[in-house]
């Protein structure tokens, strides 16, 4: 029977399922208490001042340049290698995001590049922390803090996380959570921006229900049935049901970042002596929490490209994907802001060569070892391929 592991999965314990039915007992499904419970479990987690949940990790991001000012003609310097929503955001509030290249071994932003990219009209960087590893928040924020900019982070990976000592959510103006099904816990969908500042979590409150000056909930309490709307906003409320089961899951995080670093640890230690076989580089302050687990194959080792490689782990039933096509590459970008293959050479030329294998607690021992043995037998074989044609 062909094997089926894919590169990420949820897990859903029965506590998670106990937790939904209560809240859908109780009769409060949406714009309820499980909502501010969730923010207030988040913050506490992260040892942050506020927070603001909403509908999922793009609106998160969204919230987050609205709270931060983004507006036209702003510019905000975003690196390539994210999900299209990191610039997408920007682009949402009238901005413009500037591409600025990513270091070679960890594929987080360079603070060199983002210093370089610095010009009067840039209003922020918005750094990604890439498959759960912080950037140097260090480097950036001696960068925002010497040009007057602020520092918004997309740690859609890094929940849980740490640079330096300190959590992901206390190291920028702005961070941004996300809780898909796959991140490291869920709520189906889901987002959070967390921050120090009370009148940016208050901003994004109103941001996140169509700028309107009071929710439900308020009115009810007041007895009136008055609103008013002062900003342009959305609605990116989310749900006591997603709430209810991001509570429970949180209950589960730090046992199953154990569970990503141990697994992240048996790839490192099997891949070690493969030449054409490298996983991404560590930065020595971050405590890394594995949301993806990205290797690069070596072209030049293993004398064949990366698409090769994929084909073949796929058709051994291992559901490997590839972590990003670099955004300025993208049609859109191309067309909307002029952007053009060169403009990020290190994050062009890493994109060629990484694939995301398999990784979430749930992956058994076994498993783990089938995705092993399958990355070993397929580069054996494009290296043999390689000698074979030298003869």
């Amino acid at each position: 029977m062909k094997r089926s592991i894919p590169y990420a999965r949820h897990s859903i314990h029965p506590e998670d399922i106990q937790a939904i039915t209560e809240v859908l007992l109780a009769g409060r499904i949406t714009q309820g208490p499980k909502i501010e419970e969730f923010e207030r479990a988040i913050v506490n987690f992260c040892g942050a001042g506020e927070g603001v949940a909403v509908s999922n990790g793009t609106a998160a991001l969204h919230a987050a340049c609205f709270a931060a000012g983004i507006g036209p003609d702003d510019e905000v310097i975003v690196p390539p290698i994210t999900f299209a929503a990191s610039a997408n955001a920007v682009v949402y509030q009238g901005g413009k995001p500037v591409f600025a290249d990513v270091l070679p071994g960890s594929l987080l932003l360079d603070p060199e590049k983002a210093k370089a990219a610095v010009t009067p009209r840039t209003k922020a960087i918005l750094a990604v922390d890439y498959a759960g590893q912080p950037c140097d928040y260090r480097a950036l924020r001696e960068i925002a803090d010497r040009h007057g900019l602020l520092l918004i982070a997309d740690s859609c990976h890094a929940l849980g996380a740490k640079y330096d000592g300190r959590n992901v959510g206390t190291l920028a103006d702005l961070t941004a959570f996300s809780f898909h099904a796959v991140k490291h816990i869920t709520t189906g969908e889901g987002g959070m921006v967390v921050t120090s500042k009370r009148e940016w979590a208050d901003r994004m409150r109103l941001f996140r229900n169509h700028g309107i000056t009071s929710d439900e909930t308020l009115r009810q309490k007041q007895s009136t049935w008055y609103y008013e709307m002062t900003d342009l906003g959305f609605n990116y409320r989310i749900t006591d049901i997603q709430c209810a089961l991001g509570l429970s899951q949180l209950k589960r995080l730090p046992e199953w970042i154990a569970r990503r670093r141990k697994i992240a640890e048996r790839y490192d230690e099997a891949f070690r002596p493969l030449s054409g076989v490298k996983p991404l580089g560590l930065l020595p302050t971050s405590f890394h929490v594995y949301h993806l687990y990205v290797v690069r194959f070596d072209r030049s080792k293993l004398g064949t490209d990366r698409a090769l490689v994929f084909k073949a782990l796929r058709e051994k039933g291992i559901g490997v994907n590839v972590h990003y096509i670099p955004v300025h590459l993208h049609p859109y970008y191309q067309k909307r802001f002029g952007t053009r293959p060169g403009l990020c050479p290190v994050a062009e030329r890493s994109y060629e060569e990484v694939i995301s294998l398999p990784m979430f607690p749930d992956l058994t021992d076994d498993e783990q070892e089938y995705v092993i043995s399958s990355v070993k037998e397929v580069t054996a074989e494009q290296e043999e391929k390689k000698t074979a044609r030298r003869r």
